[in-house]
């Protein structure tokens, strides 16, 4: 474990195995400024690359692209309105090469580069608490940008819906969307055609029995509803539908998918975000899935992470679970609980589909919120073990009403591209750049 010291840890100096790294770098648009690696992180088999505060423009979700041996991270915005490039071709000395403004009052937080220099962003309506003005016209959906020049996105298609979330999208005629819907209860998953962009067509659509109240339905359970990203894997889609489970739909007839398989984890585990997230490993017939940290403080149920058995898409089935993060020694809590805002499972390594995101194979990387990065080995799947983690230091300014606790990292977001070089992003930090330096097995 590295340690580099922090006057609120309390942290004796440690062996300066990483350095802090001041970097003047000059961008057009922005202002220069020195990047400078913040001091106290935490890590284990993990090495800080770079950092960059992407000019206060506090990022979500990433998406990466190379072209001409250069190499482009796409980030959402958690806060403000819009989408950051940063050229992270060396790392080391990242930089913010354009902001892209995007529609006031309207929630620009989610990101998908897609082959064929595409890109898709999802819009909605901003989630209650964050300055959302209910008077005021926001945009909904999701938009198709071209990206033939990658520093300058244009846009080329807007699909509007009631807003969409996470949304999965490979560059070709099919965007698998999780929408809100007009007479629909929670948000549903909505195939659209975007072969001509300017014109999108919805193609079919799903929904849990009861979503549907403008048909008379009623929902039992108010938490059931798709969180997002569908992952198409051939004719099959895997479903992260928070207390709804796991579920896996046929979609051999895109106008009328339907359901075969379905795994339930709540109970035992929590039901709002019950299952966040799926990423499906199909070559090894196994997925993994995980639920979403929401109430601070531990103050909900159990979290679920772990690993499904998918050999047989109808009876998907559980294998085994993550280990539980556990704080280092020497910090003055000894479970993440008190530490203050969220504690749990968030986003893996999921952009799946793009060329230049590294294939998910025996390393699994997770954001664990206040736990920072997790990563596990799960070279056997009955029994995943951490074999990682990086925990940033506490932020020192708030830029926005999350955590409400207590002001205390919460990593978000993690992408990890073909090189090698893991990208994870906070609440109220920038984009840090890392790299696994454990021994990674075959």
């Amino acid at each position: 474990m590295v340690r580099i010291p922090a006057g609120k840890l309390g942290l004796a100096s440690a062996c300066a195995t990483a350095v802090a790294v001041a970097v003047l770098v000059a961008v057009s648009g922005t202002s220069t400024r020195a990047q400078q690696i913040p001091s106290g992180y935490l890590a284990q088999n993990v090495e800080v690359v770079g950092y960059n505060d992407v000019d206060g423009n506090v990022p979500f979700k990433m998406a990466i692209n190379s072209v001409q041996n250069r190499w482009y991270l796409y980030v959402g915005s958690f806060w403000v309105r819009g989408w950051s490039i940063l050229d992270v071709t060396d790392p080391k000395a990242s930089k913010v090469v354009k902001f892209i403004k995007g529609p006031d009052n309207t929630s620009t937080v989610q990101m998908d580069w897609a082959e064929g220099a595409r890109m898709e962003t999802p819009v909605s309506r901003i989630l209650p608490g964050r300055d959302f003005d209910p008077n005021r016209s926001f945009d909904a959906g999701f938009y198709i940008w071209d990206l033939k020049n990658p520093l300058d996105p244009q846009r080329i298609g807007y699909w509007k819906s009631g807003g969409t979330h996470r949304n999965w999208y490979d560059g070709g005629r099919y965007v698998h969307a999780t929408s809100a819907m007009e007479g629909y209860k929670g948000q549903i998953y909505v195939i659209v055609d975007v072969a001509d962009p300017a014109n999108p067509k919805e193609v079919g659509r799903w929904w849990y029995p009861g979503q549907h109240t403008a048909g008379g339905e009623k929902l039992e359970d108010d938490e059931i509803g798709l969180h997002g990203p569908p992952v198409p894997v051939g004719n099959l889609v895997y479903l992260p539908y928070k207390a709804g489970g796991f579920i896996v739909l046929d979609i051999s007839d895109k106008s009328k998918p339907r359901k075969i398989g379905q795994l339930s984890v709540t109970p035992p585990f929590k039901g709002n975000e019950g299952v966040h997230t799926i990423v499906p490993i199909p070559e090894r017939k196994i997925a993994i899935a995980n639920s979403e940290a929401i109430d601070e403080k531990c103050e909900e149920g159990i979290n679920f992470a772990g690993i499904v058995d998918i050999a047989d898409p109808t009876k998907p089935t559980l294998l085994s679970l993550f280990p539980r993060p556990i704080p280092p020694p020497g910090l003055p809590y000894t479970d993440f609980c008190d530490k203050g805002g969220r504690f749990g499972p968030h986003n893996v390594n999921q952009l799946q589909h793009s060329q230049w995101v590294e294939k998910q194979t025996n390393l699994v990387y997770m954001t664990y919120f206040n736990a920072g990065l997790r990563i596990f080995d799960i070279s056997n799947p009955r029994q995943p073990i951490e074999v990682g983690y990086f925990i940033p230091p506490d932020p020192v300014k708030r830029y926005g009403p999350l955590p409400a606790t207590k002001l205390v990292i919460q990593t978000n977001d993690v992408l990890v591209d073909t090189r090698g070089y893991i990208y994870i992003t906070d609440r109220n930090e920038g984009v840090w750049i890392l790299r696994y330096t454990g021994k990674r097995k075959p």
